[in-house]
Formats: C-alpha cells, sequence, structure tokens
C-alpha cells in the first residue's frame, strides 16, 4: 500500500510545478461542480470535496470565489465528464478523467497523446476493473495509532491506515471522505498535506527504464490536455 502513497506524491509534486495549469483546472471543476448542485459547499458535498482538494494543491481564494460566483451569475457554459481508458508501454493501465465542453475535442486529443507516447485507447471498462474508487487523507503530527484511536472514537472506517515518512495516511472508502475529516477536524486537526478521492491500482508494475521514460512520456501529454481532470496508472514509479 506504501507504493499508493508514493505515486501520490509523484503525482502531487509533478502538479505543483505547474502551477497555472493547475489553477485554470481546479477553477474549472469547482464552476462545474457548483453549478451542478448549490454553490455553498456547506449544502453541496460534491463542492466541498473539490474545495478540500483545492487547499492541498494551495490554489488561491481568488481562483475559487470567481469560479463560484460564475456558477452563482448563470452562465450556461455546459461541461461534460468523460472517462477514458487505455495502456501504455507494456500493458501498463492508465484511467483519464476528463471534464469538457467538446467531447469531440477531447476525445481525440486523448487519443492523440496515447498514440504519440507509446499507448493505446481502451473501451470503457477493459482498465478501471483493475483499480478501486478510494479516498485517501493525509495528516502530520500523529502516528499510526493515534489515527486510528481518533478514527475508532468517530466510529468511523478506514480500509488502511500507513505511516509514512512524516505522515499518516489514512485510506477509506470513497464515501467515508468527509467523516474521516471531521473525526480529524473534531480532534483539533484541519491541516491535511493530502486530501484526494483517486483512483488505486489493485496491483502496482514495475517498467524498465526505457519503458518507464516513454510512460512518463505519456502520463505527462494526457495531463498537458486542458480537458484532463486526473490521471490515474498504476505503474509503481519509484522514491
Amino acid at each position: 500500500m506504501g507504493r499508493k502513497w508514493n505515486n501520490i506524491k509523484e503525482k502531487k509534486a509533478s502538479k505543483d510545478a505547474n502551477t497555472s495549469r493547475i489553477y485554470a483546472k481546479f477553477g474549472r471543476e469547482i464552476y462545474v461542480v457548483a453549478r451542478q448542485g448549490e454553490p455553498d459547499p456547506e449544502s453541496n458535498q460534491a463542492l466541498k470535496v473539490v474545495l478540500e482538494r483545492a487547499k492541498t494543491y494551495n490554489v488561491p481564494k481568488t481562483i475559487i470565489d470567481r469560479a463560484i460566483d460564475k456558477a452563482k451569475g448563470g452562465s450556461e457554459e455546459n461541461f461534460d465528464e468523460l472517462r477514458y481508458e487505455g495502456f501504455g508501454p507494456n500493458g501498463s493501465m492508465i484511467i483519464v478523467d476528463a471534464l469538457t465542453n467538446n467531447v469531440n475535442r477531447t476525445a481525440s486529443d486523448v487519443r492523440a497523446a496515447f498514440g504519440k507516447n507509446g499507448g493505446n485507447m481502451g473501451v470503457s471498462g477493459s482498465v478501471s476493473y483493475m483499480f478501486d474508487a478510494t479516498a485517501v487523507i493525509g495528516v502530520e503530527g500523529k502516528t499510526a495509532d493515534d489515527v486510528l484511536e481518533i478514527l475508532m472514537e468517530a466510529d468511523v472506517d478506514a480500509r488502511d491506515i500507513l505511516e509514512e515518512g512524516n505522515s499518516v495516511i489514512v485510506y477509506a472508502d470513497p464515501d467515508q471522505f468527509h467523516s474521516v475529516q471531521e473525526a480529524f477536524k473534531n480532534s483539533g486537526i484541519t491541516e491535511f498535506n493530502v486530501a484526494e478521492l483517486t483512483m488505486l491500482a489493485q496491483n502496482d508494475v514495475t517498467l524498465a527504464e526505457d519503458a518507464q521514460q516513454q510512460f512518463e512520456k505519456l502520463i505527462d501529454a494526457l495531463e498537458d490536455l486542458e480537458d484532463v481532470r486526473q490521471v490515474y496508472h498504476n505503474v509503481d514509479l519509484g522514491e
């Protein structure tokens, strides 16, 4: 399980290197989720999740407020949520989640990214059955035993609790995302170094150096696409 958190750290570090792109993607996601329900996180749980994720990426309040104000203003810009599945070098598995206002453009861009970087698109369900939707919450300054006690006192179930470096990582069912956070907040912990709803591979694979380099080019090409929101995979990127 530890390798899964390493992959999340690797992805987060990569994203942090291109903050303007991440801010733009979060702005779009916040707008879409705010339009789908009330533009208030207290009455829109999906919006609350996105805002908690945005905090861990240090998305500025001005971008968040602008996206919510746009949703409140009744903008007619419509987006579709799409999921693509495919394969990278040596059968590595990839899931691509997108938000788009032009389905044809996005499908073409994702297919081209796969094709130009040693991958190929699969049909719906060809990859996702090997992944589990998972809530991942990370905190610092506590031991795994401390966290277990906090969750038990709040009657919150977790799939696993692991110590990784200075962090304790909680893996839980997606519907426990808020319950885990509330348990922490009620114990005085309000800052999280990771707060993600993600897709974790049931089994990681390791690639040879040349294949890994090609794989990383493919992931970069996918994440660079404006419409792509999240990319998940089953490759152990190492430390």
